[in-house]
């Protein structure tokens, strides 16, 4: 099973959250962060890094002695990534998003594979956890291509040894943040009960509740005082799974890069509590199939 932790805004304890689910996972278990442009698992996971790969993408390369000007890959191209002007075709591999559609209709195949860096790929190993993590390239505007190539490994690992995987999303519901939970089997909605928490949570679930995936939420810093939340979570029948108190001990573990789950037997019975809730919500999760953003 696959697991996405997620969250309408950041800073809501989206990685706090993820961190103290691993270290009470009671099964194989690959944590995963495909928060790629701000990775931050790795700190509080402190996990020992086995092997690490630069993830490219395929861009194409125009031989002019070919190419004929036809406009057939630029037509077809949405994001201008190749452009054919009179005489003059130009390609820009910052816009490509890597479709290998202008491959397919160039009469003349007068195109070839480049490639473009993406970034960064890391694998190892934290405790009896399997950690894998992705890291944006500075400068790099596209995450989810890299995104992409981080979930085939995770794939090929848990088709190999079997288990289970919890994801950090990124924050929002942007393409990034729907990318990371497109192959999950549940979502996990963590939001803080304030103003601008509630509204983003509200995106969120709007966003995600399409995909047909069974959700569920954690309330972090339960007690703040704006209890909006409450109300949208029983009107939209949409289960609260755990609450996390305000607590300056919690705030305090957080700062100095602590597991909160370790730092109370109440704090990591909540967390025992609630993956067993996860996956009873797994239970009603649908078969999954290979998706794309």
């Amino acid at each position: 099973m696959i697991f996405a932790v997620a969250s309408g805004k950041g800073g809501t304890g989206k990685t706090t959250v993820t961190a103290s689910l691993a270290t009470v996972w009671d099964a194989p278990l690959v944590a995963v962060d495909l928060d790629v442009e701000e990775p931050n698992l790795h700190l509080f996971l402190q996990p020992c890094i086995d092997g690490r790969e630069t993830a490219h993408l395929t861009v194409p390369v125009v031989d002019k002695a070919k190419c004929t000007h036809c406009g057939a890959c630029s037509d077809l191209c949405q994001f201008s990534a190749i452009t054919v002007m009179g005489q003059l075709i130009l390609t820009f591999p910052e816009m490509c998003h890597g479709c290998g559609g202008c491959f397919a209709v160039c009469p003349e195949k007068a195109l070839s594979p480049g490639r473009r860096e993406l970034g960064e790929i890391t694998w190892g190993r934290a405790g009896r956890v399997d950690f894998l993590s992705g890291r944006l390239r500075v400068g790099e505007a596209m995450s989810p291509p890299l995104m992409r190539r981080v979930k085939a490994s995770l794939e090929q690992r848990l088709a190999a040894q079997g288990g289970d995987a919890v994801i950090d999303a990124p924050p929002g519901v942007s393409c990034p943040a729907v990318t990371a939970v497109l192959d999950s089997d549940v979502i996990l909605l963590v939001t803080e009960p304030t103003p601008f928490g509630f509204y983003d949570f509200q995106l969120a679930w709007e966003a995600f509740r399409t995909l047909g995936k069974p959700l569920g939420a954690v309330v972090n810093r339960a007690g703040l005082g704006h209890d909006a939340v409450y109300g949208f979570c029983r009107e939209k029948e949409l289960p609260i799974l755990a609450e996390i108190p305000y607590d300056r001990a919690i705030a305090e573990a957080y700062a100095r890069g602590r597991i909160i789950a370790g730092i109370s037997p109440g704090l990591q019975e909540t967390f025992v509590s609630l993956l067993g809730k996860m996956r009873d919500l797994a239970r009603q999760s649908p078969p999954r199939k290979a998706a794309h953003a």
